[in-house]
């Protein structure tokens, strides 16, 4: 089985240098653990890793940046998927948020062989992120259905499941669509193909048992749980961030993925990212986490509807920064909560929430929501 220890450090890579992660994600190292603080006495999931991070700096990033130069670094996050090939001369970038694949190669030599490649590569990729190293530029072994079938269509119209499709439709794009741009003094060859609209909608469909199966066993409702995915990875099972999180629900090991394991499965340890890159095992951990603020942490919120509102923040900001939005003191907050409505309850938290991105959060996944209209 493929080892995954970078992926423990790999995360928090998104540039040459650490001031470029903290420039770009305006990263906040606080301990913001997703519970509350005297229930569990766990390191914050926001840990600075500075030495896993400078080990990376000169591999991975370096090898970006000697064929494509300090400005053109990419790599995959949360709601987009980049891969690497050809010792790093071509790679793909999908960004599932905006629907747009792009697929390019700076070699050197017979460049419009390495972006056909690139592109038969792009479309053929299976749909197992086990199979697949995000950070380096390994080969992935074609086989078994790939992870956009039907959400890319080629020039008949026609989704792409086979190889002498994707072949076919390489050479149509390079035939009829290949634009050229300088990047870092050298010629990038590269095309763009567009995702059909729906294709978030496409993703969301094969995990619809999955979802369903974890609703059932931790009585969460559905639609919130498709809520979540959507806003924590649009459907995208490769996910990753730099706040080591993974898979479709964005699950922390040391620190959701801890609690799940300690008070749910009853053992010791956290899951690893291989284990939660699996969507299956990744949406019953996530789907886990949200009983345990039910029934647990916010269990004396008493209104359902401000719970749910109190459970979808602490998902992204902790237990610790639902109440602190009510009070410093816990019993007092608590009181101070369960004595407003629930729309009085939504907009303290997406109006006066300590962190500006729990205030955001919330409002994504109840806009999300109700996209999925769902009765509980």
């Amino acid at each position: 089985m493929r080892k995954f220890a970078y992926c423990m450090i790999a995360l928090t890579l998104v540039g040459c240098s650490r001031e470029f992660v903290e420039s770009i994600y305006d990263v906040n190292y606080e301990p913001t653990n997703r519970f509350a603080k005297n229930l569990a006495q766990l390191p914050g999931q926001f840990e600075k890793d500075t030495a896993a991070l400078d080990a990376l700096i000169n591999s991975f990033s370096g090898n970006i940046e000697k064929r494509w130069g300090s400005k053109e670094i990419k790599v995959a996050g949360k709601s987009n998927y980049v891969k690497y090939i050809d010792n790093y001369l071509s790679r793909a970038e999908v960004n599932f948020q905006e629907g747009k694949i792009l697929v390019e190669t700076v070699s050197p030599t017979d460049p419009e062989g390495h972006l056909r490649r690139a592109i038969v590569t792009t479309l053929l990729t299976p749909d197992d992120p086990m199979s697949v190293d995000l950070f380096s530029s390994q080969d992935i072994e074609l086989k078994g259905q790939p992870f956009l079938y039907n959400q890319v269509l080629d020039q008949d119209k026609q989704p792409i499941q086979w190889g002498w499709r994707a072949n076919r439709f390489a050479d149509y794009l390079i035939a009829n669509q290949l634009k050229v741009k300088q990047v870092d003094f050298k010629k990038a060859y590269y095309v763009e193909i567009p995702m059909v609209e729906d294709q978030i909608q496409i993703r969301s469909y094969q995990y619809a048992n999955i979802v369903q199966k974890a609703s059932r066993k931790y009585d969460i409702p559905e639609d919130l749980i498709y809520a979540i995915i959507k806003t924590e990875s649009s459907f995208n099972p490769y996910a990753v961030s730099w706040a080591n999180a993974y898979g479709l629900m964005q699950v922390v090991p040391k620190t959701a993925g801890r609690d799940v394991y300690k008070l749910v499965k009853n053992k010791s340890g956290q899951p690893t990212p291989e284990y939660l890159f699996n969507p299956e095992n990744n949406i019953d951990t996530g789907t886990a986490y949200f009983h345990i603020l039910k029934t647990r942490y916010l269990k004396d919120v008493n209104d359902p509807t401000s719970l749910e509102y109190s459970m979808i923040s602490a998902y992204n900001g902790g237990t610790g920064g639902v109440l602190n939005t009510f009070s410093k003191d816990r019993k007092r907050a608590m009181s101070d909560l369960n004595s407003l409505q629930p729309n009085q309850v939504y907009w303290a938290l997406t109006k006066k929430h300590p962190n500006s991105e729990s205030r955001r959060y919330l409002e994504k996944v109840t806009k999300y929501k109700k996209e999925f209209n769902m009765p509980k």
